[in-house]
């Protein structure tokens, strides 16, 4: 039960962002604004089916969700010939 009201929350945290920054801010990721303006709603696209597939339930899972849509996006949009990292994930920035 507890977990469920967990999940709740989280879900009615996140059906009151009315856009990508919130979220964002809310997770504590550091982001560019160029970037969100560019792919903003890629992201949250992307964004929204990570949780749906992760099945997040707390901050956390739904930080790590957000994090990996926001890599995925960076990585698309790098040189395929470069080693380059992404700013978007933890194993990105730990390269």
């Amino acid at each position: 039960m507890l977990q469920r009201c967990h999940k709740n929350n989280l879900q009615n945290k996140l059906d009151s962002f009315t856009t990508i920054e919130q979220a964002l801010i809310y997770f504590e990721i550091g982001f560019d604004s160029d970037f969100i303006e560019q792919h903003g709603t890629q992201l949250w696209k992307r964004f929204r089916g990570n949780l749906i597939q992760g099945k997040a339930d707390d901050w956390f899972s739904g930080r790590r969700a957000l994090k990996k849509a926001y890599c995925k996006i960076q990585r698309a949009r790098l040189d395929k010939n470069s080693r380059s990292a992404c700013r978007g994930c933890t194993s990105c920035e730990r390269r």
